[in-house]
């Protein structure tokens, strides 16, 4: 049984890059479950075209929600063109009747747990229509090897997954539901194995929080402290309230935390379920984090119902005063089976489910308090200024800790700036339609603030 395992672009008409920052991890898990007699080739989209004609017997199809038009294409080609067809990944998880009708089979949630199984069932003639196994413990993770791809040039950093859960339930995210409310943990002798064979010294955790366990994140580091890698992951800024673990976390190579800051909003902070709940409080958490020469990397979210124009002043105010190294500045995606979703489609406020443009930045919903095309112009007006060679220069003598990563990190946001300002006015135009073509009937929030 020959295997082609394709993570898919979102859109084919754009796809330009040569290279990208790191592989989608799934792939590379399911090729390491795969029995050697199985050969399975791997396509990365958005650097390579896929090999339509290839020779192969089972396609599988891992997407989120914005490529899962891209996807449902892909599908079908190989469909019609007699291959059997595997969908999985956070979106078909979701959403598994409308992923069937694209495919022969649907993994629902993680496909390590049912991966063999599935390969075994397609080689006797009897592929189920869907595969479901909730929560398998990591405990057998198998290591797998993207080492190859960095030495064609392919990759820059290695991906690391130590933790799968989480404890929080945020409105609009569903990794909760996806991956769990209880964090399941990759043995940390596993980990160090992992990283020793692959041979190479930037990684990547994609934990959602890499300390959400501080026990396990304590062992963890003063195990790869001998190591003399360098990381970058997701953190929770209640992680600074620590300083052993901080302290633990910068020896271990820690060059640059993600965080999500979501709002610096007061009153949005106050009904958020996050234990950080004052802007003073997380300027004192910023502080501490880069008082240990860690990058910081923000991620604000604009078109919560409570923001109005104001926010965006407000929020590049706190960033700037902050010296926070980077950020993205993203839009409110209400993702299906979040309970945003729920909310806005019940309130008749989605603008349409054209899952492609569900990607952080394109605004797909009817904002609480100010028009569709002014959330869009200010996410990108706020990143445009932030982006700027003066804002980079001015930010730059606070994060001295890794210039090199600091300032190929704000080159890079300002090449993506630049090239979303050059595509506004068609994405804009597009918007507009959009506003016009849609009947907004306001919710029940909505007419209560009336």
């Amino acid at each position: 049984m020959k295997i082609l395992l394709i993570s898919p672009c979102i859109d084919d008409e754009t796809r330009s890059r040569k290279s990208m920052l790191m592989p989608q991890l799934a792939l590379f898990i399911l090729a390491g479950l795969t029995p050697p007699e199985h050969p399975v080739t791997i396509v990365e989209e958005e650097i390579e075209p896929v090999p339509m004609d290839l020779d192969c017997d089972l396609v599988g199809l891992s997407c989120m929600t914005s490529n899962a038009p891209r996807a449902y294409a892909l599908a079908a080609e190989f469909k019609r063109r007699g291959k059997t067809v595997v969908l999985g990944g956070v979106h078909p998880t979701i959403l598994p009747e409308e992923a069937l009708r694209h495919a022969d089979s649907v993994v629902i949630g993680e496909a390590e747990g049912v991966w063999p199984q599935l390969l075994d069932d397609y080689e006797k003639g009897r592929l189920q229509r869907t595969y479901h196994s909730p929560y398998p413990p990591l405990d057998t993770y198998v290591p797998i090897r993207c080492h190859k791809g960095l030495k064609k040039g392919l990759f820059r950093i290695i991906p690391v997954m130590t933790t799968r859960g989480c404890p929080y339930d945020c409105d609009f995210c569903c990794v909760h539901d996806i991956y769990g409310p209880k964090v399941r943990h990759v043995p940390v002798e596993n980990v160090i194995r992992y990283l020793i064979e692959s041979g190479g010294k930037r990684f990547m955790f994609l934990d959602d929080n890499i300390v959400g366990d501080p026990r396990y994140a304590r062992e963890l580091f003063r195990a790869m402290k001998p190591l003399r890698i360098k990381w970058v992951g997701q953190a929770s800024l209640s992680f600074a309230r620590d300083t052993e673990l901080l302290r633990l976390a910068a020896d271990s190579g820690c060059g640059g935390l993600f965080i999500g800051l979501e709002s610096v909003s007061e009153s949005r902070l106050g009904q958020m379920r996050k234990s950080l709940n004052k802007v003073e409080e997380l300027e004192k958490a910023i502080k501490a984090l880069m008082g240990f020469g860690i990058i910081l990397m923000a991620s604000v979210i604009f078109g919560f119902d409570e923001d109005t124009a104001g926010t965006f002043g407000e929020t590049l105010d706190f960033l700037n005063r902050n010296r926070i190294a980077t950020a993205q500045f993203n839009v409110l995606t209400p993702y299906p089976g979040t309970r945003t979703y729920r909310q806005l489609k019940d309130g008749n406020r989605l603008l349409t489910e054209d899952w492609k443009y569900y990607d952080h930045t394109s605004v797909v919903y009817k904002p609480g308090r100010m028009t569709p095309s002014e959330l869009a112009l200010g996410r990108l007006r706020t990143r445009e200024e932030f982006t700027s060679i003066f804002s980079i220069i001015k930010r730059f003598p606070y994060n001295l800790g890794h210039p090199l990563f600091y300032l190929a990190l704000n080159i890079y946001a300002r090449r993506l700036c630049k090239e979303q300002i050059r595509d506004y006015p068609r994405y804009a135009a597009r918007l507009s339609l959009l506003e016009a073509q849609k009947p907004v009937i306001p919710s029940e929030s909505e007419l209560a603030r009336a």
